[in-house]
């Protein structure tokens, strides 16, 4: 097969390949295809330069697992990255990499018990999957050694660049070992990125892949904002809206696809699902089904659904948002192939929002918010349906029996009633508005409800002359926002806070974010209070 060949060249074991083609992997992608031989040559520092959705995890996940001792017992790698959601995402990508290897892969982040994190490290953690806070966190309990790991890698270097914790990646680098590997991977290479690079890397190569849109340029992107209890009712109306619906809805763990499919079949709707617990062969039968349109709506989730190629799909639907880019690239990467049009739809949640922004920044694509289609309509769209189907029948031969029962029926009553009782019979239950059920839709209000907001951190206050109006003012110089869209303005000494809508937070982010230097707002969960003097 070419996709073994492609594989196979780029020096991984049979083990290794057993565990890519186990996962649906057809070819390996140009940062893989570049780093993986590097790598594994296990000589050379490595700076790689690729967007999010290339691939960069199995470019590095997949040399570490052939390169570390298993049985070890001891950190061996470390894997920085900027977010909880990304910690997470990664760790489970390695894990289902590494075959039968007896590696043990852990994330630590905030939010989690440092207490439980701590007596997974104690049993023996082969490769740990950290945000920049926690890890220092276990350094300065030292519950984490990393004086002589074998490797270090920093994912989405420049995302963590943005979120401040530059000072946070020097310091976990002074606590390493100086005879490590280190694999530096960034989208963009600010100059203090390059920095880092020169002072901590002796000696580098440096691997880029040409920049490309990574999301389909065919793919409408919209997204709803409802509660997680409407997420089926809002789904059945974007089913039942499309003429045609023939898509790939995305659930996050096997209960969920098999709670979701049941729900669907119940409704009547053509569903099946695909998940690690399902058999191969029942696995294949129901892929064939899916790309004969026997079904119409096929539930998995992401590890299930790799390998899946079908050029035709109107929708791809993320019942569940993605935890990070790099799965959201994957998932809508399904539609909009072939030169046809797709539809990619994200259900979220308000308190999800923020993932949102985030994938949207680092995917460098519209995500626009759209709203679920009205009752009215639908039953407009499915009647235009029958009516298209109806006409279609007059074009085919009826036999006789049929002319016959029609003329008798024709004798007996009014040709309109009959028609009407017909139609009735026949689409009754199709066409009943009573079937649907009511969804709530969020409405950010004037005085901004907590749904609707998010506490930004600004690195200035009293001390540098700032007091609220300074702040507002300086705010609305640069961005086009109401006096009454910004509350909760704090003013300490060497910095401040402030509220403002989510749809305006980004945008005031942007327009106070230089290249190479510390943002001078942020969003204030999670963020190093340090002002621009260092005090």
């Amino acid at each position: 097969m070419k996709e073994e060949r492609n594989f196979e060249k780029l020096g991984l074991s049979s083990e290794s390949l057993q565990a890519v083609y186990k996962k649906g992997f057809e070819e390996p992608t140009a940062i893989q295809v570049k780093t993986i031989p590097v790598m594994l040559e296990n000589q050379k520092n490595i700076i790689g330069q690729a967007q999010t959705g290339t691939g960069k995890t199995a470019a590095f996940g997949l040399p570490l697992l052939q390169l570390l001792q298993p049985n070890c017992k001891k950190v061996q790698a470390i894997v920085v990255v900027p977010t909880r959601e990304l910690a997470i995402q990664v760790a489970q990508e390695i894990n289902s990499l590494k075959g039968n290897k007896n590696f043990v892969i852990t994330p630590i982040y905030g939010g989690q018990s440092i207490d439980q994190q701590f007596r997974r490290l104690q049993k023996g953690v082969d490769i740990v999957v950290g945000t920049p806070g926690r890890i220092i966190d276990h350094l300065h309990r030292k519950t984490l050694q990393l004086d002589k790991i074998s490797h270090l890698v920093l994912d989405e270097a420049d995302e963590m660049l943005n979120m401040g914790f530059i000072d946070d990646m020097e310091e976990i680098m002074k606590h390493t070992n100086k005879d490590k590997r280190t694999f530096l991977f960034s989208a963009t290479m600010p100059p203090k990125i390059k920095d880092l690079a020169h002072k901590y890397l002796d000696g580098y190569i440096f691997l880029t892949v040409k920049n490309a849109d990574i999301t389909p340029n065919l793919t409408d992107q919209i997204y709803f904002e409802v509660k997680a209890a409407d997420r089926l009712e809002a789904l059945c109306r974007i089913i039942d809206f499309e003429v045609n619906f023939y898509g790939l809805i995305f659930c996050r763990t096997k209960r969920d696809v098999d709670k979701l499919t049941a729900k669907l079949q119940d409704r009547s709707y053509d569903a099946e699902a695909i998940h690690g617990d399902i058999s191969q062969a029942k696995r294949e039968h129901i892929l064939n089904k899916f790309k004969q349109k026997k079904i119409n709506i096929l539930v998995a989730t992401d590890v299930a659904a790799r390998g899946i190629d079908v050029d035709e799909l109107s929708h791809v639907i993320n019942y569940a948002l993605p935890q990070d880019p790099e799965l959201y690239v994957h998932r809508i990467g399904r539609t909009g192939r072939a030169g046809k049009k797709g539809t990619a739809v994200t259900f979220i949640t308000p308190s999800e929002y923020k993932k949102l922004l985030f994938i949207q920044r680092k995917t460098k694509t519209d995500i626009r918010k759209s709203k679920l289609p009205r009752i009215k309509d639908i039953i407009k769209a499915k009647r235009d349906k029958i009516d298209d189907e109806i006409g279609a029948i007059f074009a085919e031969e009826v036999d006789s029996s049929y002319y016959n029962w029609a003329k008798a029926l024709l004798e007996a009553g009014n040709a309109t009633q009959i028609l009407a009782a017909l139609l009735k019979y026949s689409f009754d239950d199709e066409l009943n508005p009573n079937t649907y059920e009511k969804v709530r839709e969020y409405r950010k209000s004037a005085n901004l409800d907590k749904d609707g907001t998010t506490r930004l951190f600004v690195a200035l206050g009293k001390k540098q002359n700032y007091n609220a109006q300074k702040l507002v003012k300086m705010v609305q110089d640069k961005v086009s926002i109401k006096n009454s869209q910004i509350d909760g303005v704090h003013v300490l000494s060497n910095f401040s806070f402030i509220n403002v809508p989510f749809g305006k937070a980004e945008k005031i982010i942007e327009n106070f974010t230089k290249p190479g230097q510390r943002p001078l707002i942020t969003h204030a969960k999670q963020k190093k209070i340090v002002s621009p003097q260092g005090v």
